[in-house]
């Protein structure tokens, strides 16, 4: 999608809990320290909220110190779309997926090697299917 549009809003609306539908379709913010994963260990991949697209895997998963799921990279270099966001002020990268275009979080030049990057990514448009069991 080009335009950064989520296709079937409505269904989402139906499907989501109102705090992902707000993160995914509105580029809302959960509190920071507040959303079930940005302290989890558990491995397994981490996938979109919205269509089940992979994200990113556990094991590129750090803490970052800022209370969200942190991320050195994406599970596959084209999983996630990094677009210019100037909202509320600031120059900053919005990360969504590329899958459906759902927002995610925001990607920074501040992580660790190798790839120098932060995808600091909100709990609410995160699923996590863990290793130790098939879906």
């Amino acid at each position: 999608m080009d335009d950064g549009t989520i296709d079937g809003l409505d269904e989402l609306r139906s499907r989501l809990t109102s705090e992902q539908y707000r993160v995914c379709c509105e580029a809302g913010t959960e509190a920071p320290f507040t959303g079930r994963y940005w302290d989890c260990k558990r491995a397994g991949t981490y996938c979109c909220v919205c269509c089940g697209a992979e994200l990113f895997a556990s094991t590129a998963k750090f803490d970052s110190g800022t209370g969200w799921p942190s991320f050195s990279q994406p599970s596959e270099v084209d999983a996630v779309r990094a677009v210019e966001d100037d909202s509320h002020g600031m120059r900053r990268m919005e990360a969504r997926c590329q899958q459906c275009q759902a927002h995610l979080g925001h990607v920074f030049p501040d992580g660790p090697e190798p790839t120098g990057l932060r995808y600091c990514i909100n709990s609410a448009a995160l699923d996590l299917r863990s290793a130790d069991t098939d879906g």
